[in-house]
């Protein structure tokens, strides 16, 4: 069985090469055997055909079928002290043949390979131009790694993405039935003698090999109905192709949904591989006569069927059914008989059912009948969408409005004719249909009609009329009557659902806002919900259970969040029980509210606060376990990196200034003037180094308590920059500094000021690339002045930059031998200190500007900080 892309994607081969799997059920079904045929008939054809990569596993038809190709050498990986070989990629692409054959695409290669799968290898011969055929398992796609270990107990530790084998050009099926399997098995012809017993015990037993098989044949199957889609999609093909049958049920969430989800789901099984679905019309304004409750019923018992539910959105339900058919490419749709009874058939046309079947062309159209066919959906409720005061004042009008016009009409009888009384009347009725809905309007048409017959049409005070025309005009009065009488009532009841939607989205909507913008969740959708319905207390109750599962409390419950009124007021509510609302939402949350009881249409949106509760209380208790977790794992970090730190850097210049001392207290070695001089250098130089280091952590520590001291004084920049590149040795007079000379007088503590400068010159001659050296600008602005140390080395990646101030961050930076990366966290440390602050930026041309902004001394007195001492003792 074997599968093609359309054509159309074959215009891709010029730039990237095709790729073709071998897909097995299981080892030993002859894919390998299979892939190394197909080189030999592409070499026997001119093509340039090598063996990437092929695992024989000692099987001696395949190693006989290798003779004749060009195979490959492979790449020795030396790990752990064993010996390796893998795909050597390199030479490969060095190769360049075109077509390479690589066994086992799901293969995980040795640490230190190239790639980490054998499948980022094939994609990069792919990406190169060159085609590949490769093979691969059924247990190793990525999505059926959970269903394999189910079926045979074995997990499956090397997997493919689906996506990969997906995109494949073509993939051909190497099949073979359990027993014949099992016979090359038992033949010696997969594994060596010692292991057959134990591989058809276990893995190769036949009901494994059988669920195996089934699961290769479904997933292609999949494949082949993706290529079927593609290519109706690439030629604009809309008819019906009947190589599957699609089986699809239009529901209503009437009662009637379950027999035609139930008898939709028999004639899908009718065919191996049916597919059932089952898809609901909305309209597009969002109203909607359905129960949401019997829809989500009916979703579950589709789903349950092994079927599959959709919503799609149309005011035209054949059309929106019929679109929906054909884009899945059904074969038969299944409909339920008509609830209208005759009379409203009559009176408003075909319904559904006609409409779909008229248009459906080549779509088969079953009608089901069901119980509740042809009993009609009912007379509007009297709880319609107009208010009480409004129908008692439709129901008076419409015993009034009749009585007074046609006394009206009656002494102007000879002016107006029988059609403008007609007329009058209509508008009457429509003036109580606006008033007081259907009913009302109803009992006008039939009372206007009564009138109309008895006191103006001939003959006049009887109830007979002698002309059939006349018959006809108050046939049809009456008949509008009722229809404009409909729809008033039920322009009034879908603006009222419109009305109650959008309040339900606003109150939803606004929960979900407090939610997200509160600092308290669980209290923000309590507080809601009790504003929202009025109520005087809102609990939610948490089951207080210890051990064993035993209450902990005489109720067996513990309030978690309250809103409302207070315990003086009040006893709060410490069970369900005690509230004239309870809103289950699992078996150990619930939400009560007392106050009053609420109607059906309430509890729904209740529902949904209690849902939004239950995610605010674990959002709450998320936030803080990981509030706690913070800090311990923060310490745990420094903790881990100042050991890191003391282990190397702190180490190291101990042991050479140990050495070095060491070597000179020695007696048995006579030392030269020069040598001595140099290890004296070498000890006080490995000191210096060492007390920096040390320096550096106990300042780091000392800001990260608050204890930092600081003494802030009217300086000169250029002075501390001056004094700052001195501290730097040789490397100083390489930087560029260009400072002018009229910038006021900066605030801050010229000591520490040093260290900063220093720190981030020494940090931009470390990346500076040779013959770009670092240079050094300042500028005043307003009462700040700011200095940046600009660089053009590599730059800092926009992810990277939030880190660069953390301590004990490298970024990347493998140079050992400079720090322990706490020179721009401790830079930041003490710029603040100093009322300062430094931001990095990016260098234009490429590079990294460090920007240094500090307190200018104005005219006006400097405040000092609280912990600067005074002047004498500065001095």
């Amino acid at each position: 069985m074997e599968i093609d892309k359309p054509q159309e994607q074959h215009g891709l081969a010029a730039r990237r090469g095709s790729l073709r799997i071998y897909l097995g059920a299981a080892a030993g079904v002859g894919k390998t055997f299979a892939m190394l045929g197909e080189g030999h008939r592409r070499q026997s054809r001119g093509t340039d055909v090598v063996v990437a990569f092929v695992e024989t596993h000692g099987r001696r038809r395949t190693t006989e079928q290798l003779a004749g190709l060009d195979v490959m050498p492979r790449a020795p990986i030396k790990y752990r002290g064993s010996n390796f070989e893998e795909l050597d990629t390199d030479a490969v692409l060095a190769r360049r043949p075109q077509i390479a054959l690589v066994d086992e695409l799901a293969h995980t290669n040795v640490p230190g390979s190239r790639n980490e799968k054998r499948w980022q290898d094939v994609e990069e011969l792919l990406n190169a131009g060159i085609d590949v055929i490769t093979t691969v398992n059924i247990q190793h796609l990525e999505s059926l790694n959970d269903v394999v270990l189910k079926i045979t107990g074995v997990p499956q530790r090397e997997t493919v993405p689906d996506a990969v084998v997906r995109a494949a050009d073509q993939i051909e099926l190497v099949d073979m039935s359990p027993e014949a399997l099992r016979r090359r098995m038992a033949h010696g012809n997969i594994y060596p003698a010692e292991k057959v017993d134990a591989a058809l015990n276990h893995y190769f037993r036949a009901g494994n090999l059988t669920a195996l098989r089934e699961l290769a044949l479904l997933w292609l199957a999949d494949r082949v109905d993706e290529g079927l889609q593609r290519y109706r999609e690439a030629h604009d093909i809309h008819g019906t192709w009947e190589a599957r049958e699609r089986v699809v049920v239009a529901l209503t969430g009437g009662p009637e949904g379950e027999t035609l989800i139930r008898r939709a789901a028999r004639i899908a099984a009718r065919s191996a591989g049916g597919d059932l679905l089952a898809v609901y019309v909305t309209r597009s304004d969002g109203l909607t006569g359905a129960d949401p409750g019997a829809l989500a019923a009916q979703r579950r018992l589709t789903e349950s069927l092994d079927g599959s539910y959709h919503q799609v959105v149309g005011d035209n339900v054949p059309d929106a059914l019929l679109a929906f058919a054909r884009a899945e490419n059904a074969t038969q749709l299944v409909l339920g008989a008509s609830r209208r009874n005759w009379i409203s058939t009559l009176l408003t046309g075909p319904g559904v059912s006609w409409r779909t079947i008229r248009d459906s062309g080549d779509i088969d159209v079953h009608i089901v009948t069901h119980a509740q066919m042809g009993r009609g959906r009912g007379l509007p409720s009297e709880r319609g969408g107009l208010s009480l005061p409004r129908k008692v004042a439709g129901y008076l009008l419409a015993l009034l409005l009749a009585p007074v016009l046609a006394l009206a009409l009656a002494n102007l009888r000879h002016s107006v004719n029988l059609t403008s009384d007609v007329l009058l009347f209509l508008v009457g009725v429509v003036a109580v249909a606006l008033v007081g809905g259907l009913v009302p309007a109803v009992l006008a048409g039939v009372e206007g009609s009564l009138f109309l017959n008895y006191y103006f049409t001939p003959p006049i005070y009887t109830f007979t009329i002698s002309d059939p025309n006349n018959a006809l005009a108050i046939a049809v009065f009456l008949v509008v009557a009722v229809v404009v009488a409909s729809i008033v009532d039920i322009a009034a009841r879908r603006s009222k659902q419109a009305a109650r939607a959008g309040a339900e989205s606003d109150l939803l909507v606004t929960t979900a806002g407090s939610i997200l913008r509160g600092e308290k969740p669980l209290q923000a959708v309590i507080d809601r919900v009790r504003e929202a319905f009025g109520m005087e207390l809102v609990t939610m109750l948490e089951r207080d259970t210890g051990p064993g599962g035993a209450p902990m409390s005489p109720s067996g419950w513990h309030v978690v969040a309250a809103s409302g009124a207070t315990a003086t007021e009040q006893p709060p509510m410490t069970s369900p029980d005690d509230a004239d609302v309870a809103m289950p939402i699992d078996d150990d949350l619930c939400l009560a509210a007392r106050g009053r009881p609420l109607p059906a249409a309430d509890r729904r949106v209740l529902s949904a606060f209690a849902t939004y509760a239950a995610a605010a209380l674990e959002q709450q208790r998320l936030i803080a376990e990981a509030e706690a977790a913070r800090p311990i794992a923060e310490a745990d970090r420094m903790r881990a990196a100042l050991l890191a730190a003391v282990s190397h850097d702190l180490r190291t210049p101990l042991a050479s200034a140990k050495a070095a001392v060491t070597s000179l207290r020695s007696d048995d070695v006579q030392w030269a003037e020069e040598d001595y001089a140099e290890l004296l250098a070498t000890a006080d130089e490995s000191l210096d180094k060492l007390t920096r280091l040390v320096e550096n952590l106990l300042d780091m520590s000392r800001l990260q308590a608050g204890a930092m001291s600081v003494f802030p004084r009217a300086a000169d920049l250029g002075e501390i920059l001056a004094r700052s590149l001195d501290d730097l040795g040789p490397d100083g007079r390489k930087v560029i500094v260009e400072i002018p000379p009229e910038l006021p007088e900066i605030f801050v503590d010229p000591g520490i000021l040093e260290r900063v400068v220093a720190n981030l010159v020494a940090n931009a001659l470390r990346y500076s690339p040779a013959g770009s050296p670092p240079v050094l600008t300042a500028s005043s602005l307003g009462d700040r002045v700011e200095l940046r140390v600009i660089d053009r080395g590599p730059g800092i990646p926009r992810e990277a930059v939030s880190r660069m101030f953390v301590p004990f961050q490298r970024l990347g930076d493998t140079d050992n031998t400079t720090g322990i990366g706490l020179g721009l966290a401790l830079a930041r440390g003490l710029t603040e200190a100093m009322d300062g602050v430094l931001e990095p930026e990016e260098t234009p041309g490429g590079g990294l500007t460090m920007a240094l902004s500090l307190p200018a001394l104005t005219n006006t007195a400097q405040p000092l900080p609280a912990a600067v001492p005074p002047p004498s003792e500065i001095a």
